[in-house]
């Protein structure tokens, strides 16, 4: 069994990205996103929230950015078909308490799958959600940045666009 691999986490993040659980690469190598068919660091600089492309080899580097990372469920696994219902309950139990401890400026769910564990709530549409679990913290529900994902690349990008025009104008 592979370790969980460790979050990036601190006060004051604009935005805290929030998956399933990490892949087993990403298990391996104690990196978030880190299997290389996963596009999270190309979706995020081709969004305009990176100013470079980053390797997930230099994942903790975003913190400088302001992003932090974590997962629903912190356990490796092959894909989220290997994670049962328990885990979730307990997962989202540690998400809130992570979100009510750090409190970052956005929770970006990456992944509607990810949020409708978290918050329970079935009719999801991606953006800003307009009733967050914590009043507080700014909820933004992305695509899953997986290569499995059938949605455009194009049309994923213009989804983390918003994201990051709303940082960038200081909405979020």
């Amino acid at each position: 069994m592979l370790p969980e691999i460790p979050d990036h986490l601190d006060h004051g993040l604009s935005v805290l990205f929030i998956g399933f659980n990490p892949s087993l690469l990403s298990g391996e190598t104690g990196h978030h996103y880190a299997n290389p068919r996963n596009n999270f660091y190309r979706i995020l600089h081709r969004a305009g929230l990176t100013p470079r492309l980053y390797d997930a080899s230099e994942d903790q580097d975003l913190l400088r950015l302001g992003y932090g990372f974590t997962n629903i469920v912190a356990r490796p696994t092959r894909g989220i078909d290997d994670i049962d219902r328990s885990e979730y309950a307990e997962g989202r139990d540690i998400l809130h308490a992570k979100l009510n401890e750090y409190r970052p400026k956005v929770a970006c769910f990456v992944g509607k799958g990810v949020y409708t564990e978290y918050s329970k709530k079935t009719n999801v549409n991606w953006g800003f959600q307009p009733s967050p679990v914590i009043p507080e913290i700014h909820e933004f529900v992305a695509p899953s940045s997986s290569g499995l994902v059938r949605m455009p690349m194009d049309e994923i990008v213009g989804i983390y666009r918003q994201l990051a025009e709303a940082i960038a104008q200081n909405e979020a």
